[in-house]
């Protein structure tokens, strides 16, 4: 009885090694599966907005996601930011001089977000 399960542990095992290697049949061993790659990327000809950061979807991998599709999506956001940040500091500077140059006179501008019950 032993000697039976011996010889057929051996043969399964034969089996699924040479089904895995190809076992003459075809090219050769079993394909290789083509990765999945992000398949909606951030625009590249506009700026990124709420939408598309929402329906950005990243493809799983064999242990989590594709470092390489997060960590590009990653550098593009933080370029985005980055002119974001510049932009505004460009913007309230020019806002400063303006306000000195006129002495502090002109009308003051609130740069804070309106609460809900202004908006409605």
């Amino acid at each position: 009885m032993f000697l039976f399960l011996v010889v057929a542990l051996a043969v399964v095992v034969a089996a699924v090694t040479l089904a895995v290697v190809g076992g003459g049949e075809g090219d050769g061993p079993l394909p290789e599966a083509a990765p999945e790659r992000l398949q909606d990327p951030l625009p590249p000809d506009r700026p990124v907005n709420r939408a598309d950061v929402e329906s950005l979807r990243f493809p799983l991998a064999a242990r989590g996601y594709r470092m390489a599709d997060v960590d590009d999506a990653l550098s593009r956001l933080g370029a985005e930011l980055a002119e974001r940040d510049a932009r505004i500091a460009d913007l309230e500077s020019a806002l400063a001089g303006a306000q000195a140059s006129t002495g502090g006179h002109m009308p003051h501008v609130s740069m804070e977000k309106p609460a809900q019950e202004d908006q409605q």
